[in-house]
């Protein structure tokens, strides 16, 4: 409790002012949370998602964007309240069901996949001590609906896995198949309107905005090494990448609206595995050249020596 309190102490600024506003929403009082345990667990979410040099405006639209009411039922439920449980399973046990219908194709299939998932959900495990609830990781960036399909969607291609693991090559002999290739695991079909949205909006890029999209999220490479290839500082490249990021979830929704989605429906269907989407995003972000010098034309305009002061 002192932790808590500890921590709701130094909140950021702009979750001081509406840190009532949110554990009002998020009915948290009712699973036995008080407002300081409950700002913590948001504190955690906008530690690891929310940039450190963020601005006022964007730190407001982050927790104002924030699922808090099923972010508090799934934190209580992985501490095991039981009451918490009981509104999850009314709330979400026949919805399990369906989306386990819809990647498994077979009714006896689908109860096996969304039973199989309760004990994650709850947190039980042998092998383990205490309990570890996949629920814990749930972060309300998204609707939790959207996150459970997610996770049903990764377990069903775990078992998958799995199963081909411990098949003999006897048993596949036997099926005359000791000579195939090997089988790629189920695809989980996303939104075909997703993935035309998506490939729009990747197309519609500058070259800038896809060499530090590209060297970021796919090559790996740190905020100073993109910074020194392009003459930029990196505190630059961090709000660049973050005004990129947002500009993208923009447009892709009213790409999806374009397309005949509600704004719920289009903000569930961007909870899909961006691995389940058969967009070439490498292809779409590749330069034929080099690493664009994109501070360049700001220089000139700001008078600067270097990169520094571009923003």
């Amino acid at each position: 409790m002192s932790d808590s309190a500890q921590a709701a102490t130094s909140l950021p600024p702009a979750l001081e002012s509406i840190a009532p506003d949110l554990y009002q929403r998020s009915k948290a009082e009712r699973f036995g949370f008080t407002q300081q345990q409950f700002i913590v667990i948001v504190c955690e979410v906008a530690h690891k998602y929310l940039p450190p040099t963020a601005a006022a405006s964007e730190a407001n639209e982050f927790y104002a964007n924030l699922r808090v009411e099923e972010l508090a039922l799934a934190r209580a439920c992985a501490e095991g309240n039981e009451l918490a449980w009981e509104t999850f399973l009314i709330r979400y046990r026949e919805k399990l069901y369906e989306i386990a219908l819809h990647i498994a194709r077979e009714d006896s299939a689908a109860r096996e996949l969304a039973d199989s998932l309760y004990a994650d959900l709850y947190g039980f495990n042998s092998r383990q001590p205490t309990r570890v609830s996949k629920l814990a990781s749930y972060t309300g960036r998204g609707s939790l609906e959207g996150w459970l399909r997610t996770v049903l969607a990764q377990e069903h291609i775990n078992r998958y896995r799995k199963q081909k693991r411990f098949v003999s090559m006897e048993e596949e002999t036997e099926e005359g198949a000791q000579f195939a290739a090997p089988e790629a695991p189920p695809a989980i079909a996303a939104d075909p309107r997703l993935e035309s949205a998506t490939d729009d909006a990747l197309a519609a890029l500058s070259p800038e905005d896809r060499f530090a999209l590209s060297a970021y999220y796919l090559d790996g490479r740190t905020l100073a090494e993109i910074g020194r290839m392009t003459g930029t500082h990196e505190s630059t490249i961090s709000r660049k990448l973050v005004k990129i990021s947002k500009a993208l979830r923009k447009q892709i929704l009213a790409g999806l609206s374009r397309r005949g989605m509600s704004r719920r429906q289009a903000e569930e269907a961007l909870e899909v595995d961006v691995r389940d989407l058969r967009v070439d995003i490498r292809s779409r972000l590749a330069q034929e050249t080099g690493p664009p010098s994109f501070p360049e034309k700001k220089k000139v305009q700001a008078g600067a020596s270097d990169g520094s002061t571009v923003t």
